[in-house]
């Protein structure tokens, strides 16, 4: 069994995925406005938005206590840009709770892989420029939904 991410770890991946965000954000395909299925789910959960994600959604595992409006701007401004992707990409609108898509299982994986990085092993590094490093899903997938395995332009498109 995992151990619980602490508030800290959370807000931290948090902030990186809204650093990942400034990367992509002049990706030409990537509209801002908040997509159709977000826009339904901000009205479905009016009222709740403070709430903790898991107590208004259900089936949340990897951003536990952050709230429920945060989590749709996290999905919607963070990894929907730095993936290339719609929110179908991972998760099933009629039923967004199922865990039958491998990519939201990917998704999840990928969010720790994120933590160890950022909370490991980019802390231990001495000697680095910045006081707070840090990789975001955009540091590879560069608004693509296959990560990016050399420095070539990433190619136009997505889903």
């Amino acid at each position: 069994m995992r151990p619980a991410v602490s508030r800290l770890t959370v807000t931290g991946f948090l902030l990186i995925l809204l650093v990942g965000l400034a990367a992509t954000s002049a990706h030409p395909q990537t509209p801002q406005a908040p997509s159709g299925p977000i826009a339904e789910l901000r009205k479905a959960i009016a009222g709740k938005e403070n709430q903790p994600a898991e107590t208004v959604f259900k089936n949340i595992q990897s951003l536990k206590g952050v709230p429920a409006e945060r989590l749709l701007a996290v999905m919607d401004k963070g990894f929907r840009p730095a993936l290339g992707v719609k929110c179908s990409y991972c998760h099933d609108p009629q039923n967004w709770a199922s865990d039958d898509k491998n990519e939201k299982k990917v998704a999840r994986k990928m969010m720790s892989m994120v933590q160890d990085i950022n909370g490991k092993y980019l802390k231990s590094i001495e000697g680095l420029k910045s006081d707070k490093p840090a990789v975001s899903c955009a540091t590879c997938h560069r608004g693509q939904e296959k990560p990016a395995t050399s420095m070539e332009p990433a190619p136009a498109g997505g889903r």
